[in-house]
């Protein structure tokens, strides 16, 4: 198909966009197809002078922005969200070579993004404050929502399109400005799209920056003074020390974190069925999501039936390049997570559990693999592996199955799966988790559901339709009177 948006000719290649396409600060680093080692194009990387360079003209353009009523600023995100739709074929396509994800993940997640952006205009056609009650006769008490200001997003590689436009999208049409840092692993998809298709939606110059880079541009971003607010997905340990940083800064942060997620397998479960969804928990794109199945936690009483049906599943999955029809397991991201995924695994076998399937790994591509005898102490119980694997671990009570699912600091997400719906809410009731599913797995995203964690997988900021607008505004009291009233003094 031809290429119109990601050409390795085009004004992007090498370079950062900020006010126009510019020449980055810190030289380039190539975008690699994760499956085959190809070279898509080149990425800029920012410099600390760039990111100034950028929060200082995003904070000078976004006082004009904030000014045009917030109607018309929806209108520009509703035409982005045209853009997406009508680029949706070769946006999967490329989310596809650069995170490796198989067909249906590239194309739900470019469908999926101009729904997020869609939501998101409509949020300048909501009401933008309230008329507030005052003891006082005469003096009219209003709260009104006003932007934050210069908002910096910095996003992860596993869905850089769909994790970028959650805030990316609210943050503009409420008023703000955009500081943008991708992934380097996935500038393209992740970031060379929003430059250029908000531009041709016409969204005013100045208010949307795209800066990939690594650590030193991320610490810029978050410790640039023109930077009000910091919107951070990724792992627990990067956003410890951006929210500390922020924190003493006093500036907002919103952090959606890590996961170790427990789907929990009851005795009275349709085994085939529960089988099928831990499977897609857990092995759907690489099982690099925050969101995946992390711990089966499976009553003891179904466990050999589930590990079969589990184990049969895993096994029939096919694994490669994902452009290859049929394949539905593509590759591990780097030979670096690769390497961590295969340690875990290895050393979980060491201390007592088994894989009755995978286990291995070429290159980067792994084997959708299934351990049994997972305990807590072991790797695959306690850490979050952002691989295709699902660690199972038996119970014998729902008392038992509860305690095994608090068992970790992370909060984000569970599952519970049973023929007795209530008996599964008590347990979901019990469960430490900022998102609960009931007879469903752990990967669901939509923009209406509140998404986000607790304990270390995050800090209670959560993106949807509902909280949107909490996130990327502040709350302006203004009072007002026909005449100064009179006082004692």
């Amino acid at each position: 198909m031809p290429t119109t948006l990601f050409a390795p000719d085009g004004a992007w290649n090498g370079k950062i966009y900020s006010n126009g396409w510019q020449e980055p600060g810190l030289g380039t680093e190539p975008v690699i197809e994760k499956a085959t080692g190809a070279v898509l194009g080149h990425t800029g990387i920012a410099s600390a002078a760039d990111v100034a360079s950028a929060a200082a003209a995003a904070r000078q353009a976004q006082t004009s922005w904030a000014r045009v009523p917030a109607p018309q600023r929806g209108d520009v995100l509703r035409r982005f969200a045209e853009l997406l739709v009508e680029h949706a074929d070769e946006i999967a396509e490329q989310l596809m070579r650069e995170t490796g994800a198989i067909r249906f993940k590239g194309e739900w997640e470019a469908r999926m993004t101009a729904r997020e952006i869609l939501e998101a205009a409509a949020l300048g056609s909501a009401p933008q404050g309230i008329l507030a009650a005052s003891a006082e006769e005469g003096r009219r008490s209003v709260a009104r929502r006003i932007p934050v200001g210069v908002v910096g997003v910095i996003t992860p590689w596993n869905s850089p399109l769909l994790l970028a436009a959650r805030a990316v999208g609210p943050a503009l049409v409420l008023g703000n400005a955009v500081v943008l840092k991708p992934d380097v692993q996935s500038a393209l998809s992740g970031g060379v799209v929003f430059a250029r298709l908000l531009e041709e939606a016409g969204l005013p110059p100045g208010l949307l920056h795209v800066l990939p880079g690594a650590v030193e541009t991320g610490q810029a971003l978050v410790k640039d003074p023109a930077v009000d607010m910091i919107s951070f997905t990724g792992s627990t340990r990067a956003g410890r020390e951006i929210g500390s940083v922020a924190g003493g800064l006093l500036k907002r942060v919103s952090l959606e974190l890590g996961g170790n997620n427990p789907y929990i397998v009851l005795d009275d479960a349709d085994v085939e069925a529960a089988a099928s969804a831990g499977a897609w928990g857990s092995f759907f794109h690489q099982g690099q999501i925050c969101l995946t199945a992390g711990r089966h936690l499976v009553h003891e009483r179904i466990a050999d039936a589930y590990t079969e049906a589990l184990v049969r599943k895993a096994k029939a999955l096919v694994v490669g390049d994902p452009m290859t029809e049929g394949v539905l397991v593509g590759p591990i991201v780097s030979e670096r997570q690769a390497a961590r995924v295969e340690q875990i695994v290895g050393d979980s076998l060491a201390q007592g559990a088994r894989a009755p399937v995978g286990g291995t790994r070429d290159g980067l591509f792994f084997q959708p693999t299934v351990l049994t005898g997972v305990a807590p102490g072991m790797p695959a119980f306690d850490e979050e592996i952002f691989g295709p694997v699902a660690p199972l671990t038996t119970f014998g009570t729902d008392d038992e199955a509860v305690a095994l699912a608090n068992r970790t600091s992370y909060g984000l997400v569970a599952a519970v799966v049973s023929a007795d719906e209530a008996r599964a809410g008590r347990i979901a009731d019990q469960l430490h988790t900022g998102i609960v599913h009931i007879n469903d797995q752990t990967v669901l995203h939509e923009v209406y559901g509140p998404i986000g964690g607790t304990g270390t997988s995050g800090n209670g900021f959560n993106h949807s339709t509902h909280t949107n607008a909490d996130q990327f505004t502040e709350w302006q009291w203004v009072t007002s009177r026909a005449e100064i009233p009179a006082y004692p003094f």
